[in-house]
């Protein structure tokens, strides 16, 4: 439970705490904030319950042997999700030795704005959109629609140029869309069956 002690303290804020003190009582109530939140992220890749509570177990691990290279300049939330983004996309590589595709990183894009169609996709259709693309193309939808990462957040998540991050979100986003249609497409096919049949 979340300590009204500190209220009115910022994430940053109990984060220079708990490194310049090391008195767990900061760290616990970072980790009272996040750990719903992380965990949600990581059944969201693994559907698996176990296996997301042990990928939070392991990201706080990292968080607490990590949390003294924390940039106060950078947000919080910002940091802790990009581990978190990492680590589940390294888990399942080595899970499913999934193999990231080679994208070009030369080609120029205008600036990214916030995609309206893919915004407005219902969310059955956009749910099995998510559950049939990459983890890696997976995180980069997240990161920028659930959690606002700016594309320099990303690229700086992923390690790669931000003109790469706005390639993959192209691509990614053009796909999810195929995806959605196609199960759109079979939806509509199942209900014609229905009618015709219930016309006999």
């Amino acid at each position: 439970m979340k300590s009204p002690e500190f209220k009115k303290t910022s994430d940053e804020e109990l984060v220079e705490l708990y490194v310049n003190s090391q008195l767990n009582r900061y760290f616990e109530e970072i980790y009272e904030r996040y750990a719903e939140k992380v965990y949600r992220k990581c059944y969201s890749f693994v559907n698996d319950r176990a296996m997301a509570e042990d990928m939070s177990h392991d990201i706080f691990l990292k968080v607490v042997t990590k949390i003294g290279t924390f940039k106060q300049t950078a947000r919080f939330s910002t940091w802790l999700f990009s581990i978190t983004y990492n680590h589940c996309m390294d888990n399942i590589r080595k899970t499913k030795k999934t193999r990231e595709e080679a994208l070009d990183e030369n080609i120029e894009f205008i600036e990214e704005v916030v995609d309206q169609e893919l915004m407005s996709l219902q969310s059955e259709g956009l749910r099995k959109s998510l559950e049939k693309i990459s983890p890696e193309e997976k995180a980069i939808i997240l990161m920028k629609y659930q959690d606002n990462f700016s594309i320099k957040d990303i690229a700086e998540s992923l390690n790669v140029s931000e003109s790469a991050v706005k390639m993959r979100l192209l691509r990614t986003k053009d796909k999810m869309k195929k995806y959605y249609l196609d199960h759109l497409a079979l939806f509509s096919l199942i209900v014609l069956k229905i009618l015709i049949y219930l016309k006999k």
